[in-house]
């Protein structure tokens, strides 16, 4: 039984571990009805007998309650969320939330397997002076909250920056976040109900399934290709699953850096009109591109397709400031929804951020970063190539490179092993759950210029081996 060889229990253990993981999900709820015992044992493909003793013991431990001729219900008060009771049990090395956590702890580890750049490639200065200048502003700009839409002329300015694109959105379209992880959690917040469908990519960036998790969404993954998701199986998901949303990178796809094809992109927006799916175009990376990707949004006018980015990657991490373009009547529901739960926004970052993006100096900050990357790939690559590890795709451009190791060697033991080097890498489970996930590495190119990266690398290798 799956269950049972995932986490290596005993029967009994098994049905009890099950039903305290849907308790602690919120796919029980106190005073709800649990399954009968003949439903639930043919659900975990054991005996009743062994459903019977297992709703005892936790009727015994006060989890759940029998009420004569009615059944077993659940008579503990809600407890806290707990992400970690959530899904299965993962190894620390190839758990989402941990391998989120290490890396953003503040140590002296080498970070390959983080998704951000190292800070002396950041535009301090331009930071510098932007906090500079706008120290000396009106007192409003540093202590009152933000306007309900955020700043009018930074939502001016990115309205400008998404025609670029071919996306069409007016400043009134547009509505600020403290973060592209924010602007995601509202879109949840405003579209889904636990229990609904969200098609993923397979691989993904690691965040979508926690996130996705905090909402009780069932997750449901599309192979990706270099041209973006699998047309063939997007179709078959969207009819076998009915899925409310799909969550996705057009440009530079975390953690592959395929870029979405114009065939694929007119292909998968004549799938989802015909299935009425919500897609939520994740365009974070967009500044690091040579040529802009297609883009979803550009295609379906924003009707549809709710477009999102930030600028944590490209400017600062600490300045949090993101945004979401959607049609006007989704952005009346997202507004009220943002503000009952956030109230507003920062009005600073948005103002520091519109300084950097006027000052004349970002485009060439831009410049220079992007040929930057691009050494850096190339760096990358040629390390990578003695140790057998290869890229499965050849970026055009960003600072991440999905990498498949040589046969025979499994992600999470070299994670383990770099760890130990204070080294933290990111291994292909924290993306997907595929079988073959365990044979892939995503590097930040960025963050891979350190001989010692390679030379544990290496070590680890040889132990696999």
């Amino acid at each position: 039984m799956d269950v049972m060889r995932d986490r290596g229990l005993g029967r009994t253990d098994a049905v009890m571990a099950e039903i305290r993981s849907r308790i602690a999900g919120r796919g029980l709820l106190p005073g709800a009805r649990l399954p009968s015992v003949r439903a639930f044992a043919k659900t975990m493909q054991v005996s009743v007998s062994t459903v019977v003793e297992a709703y005892e013991r936790l009727a015994a431990e006060g989890l759940i309650r029998a009420r004569p001729g009615s059944g077993f219900y659940v008579s503990s008060p809600l407890a806290p969320l707990s992400l970690s009771d959530i899904g299965p049990k993962l190894d620390r090395e190839i758990d989402p939330l941990w391998v989120s956590r290490q890396a953003l702890e503040d140590t002296d580890y080498l970070k390959p397997g983080c998704g951000w750049l190292p800070p002396s490639w950041l535009p301090q200065e331009a930071i510098r002076r932007a906090l500079r200048n706008l120290a000396r502003s009106d007192d409003p700009l540093l202590t009152d909250y933000g306007t309900p839409l955020g700043s009018l002329p930074l939502r001016q300015l990115l309205s400008r920056r998404m025609a670029g694109h071919g996306i069409s959105a007016a400043p009134e379209q547009i509505i600020l976040t403290d973060s592209g992880t924010y602007a995601i959690d509202l879109i949840c917040r405003f579209l889904l109900e636990p229990g609904d469908t969200v098609l993923v990519d397979d691989p993904c960036y690691f965040n979508f399934h926690a996130l996705l998790r905090a909402h009780r969404a069932n997750v449901v993954s599309v192979p990706m290709t270099p041209a973006g998701p699998d047309v063939e199986a997007f179709g078959r998901m969207l009819e076998e699953h009915r899925p409310r949303l799909y969550i996705t990178n057009s440009a530079i796809h975390n953690p592959t850096g395929a870029v979405l094809s114009p065939v694929v992109a007119h292909r998968l927006l004549k799938l989802a009109d015909k299935a009425g799916l919500i897609i939520v175009e994740d365009d974070i990376f967009a500044d690091l591109e040579y040529e802009p990707a297609p883009r979803l949004a550009a295609f379906d006018g924003l009707d549809r397709v709710i477009h999102i980015g930030s600028f944590s990657k490209t400017l600062s991490a600490s300045v949090r400031c993101g945004f979401i373009a959607a049609r006007p009547d989704w952005i009346e529901g997202l507004v009220d929804l943002k503000t009952a739960t956030h109230f507003s926004s920062g009005r600073l970052p948005a103002e520091v951020v519109l300084s950097i993006l006027t000052d004349g100096s970002y485009r060439r900050y831009l410049d220079e970063l992007r040929l930057r990357l691009s050494k850096a790939m190339k760096q990358t690559i040629a390390s990578l190539a003695p140790l057998d590890i290869t890229p499965w795709h050849m970026p055009q451009s960003g600072m991440l490179l999905w990498c498949r190791l040589p046969d025979g060697v499994e992600a999470a033991e070299v994670a383990r092993a770099c760890l130990a080097d204070h080294i933290v890498l990111a291994p292909g489970n924290v993306f997907s759950q595929a079988p073959d996930a365990g044979r892939f590495l995503r590097f930040n190119v960025a963050q891979s210029g350190d001989a010692r990266v390679f030379e544990s690398l290496g070590r680890a290798l040889r132990k696999a081996g």
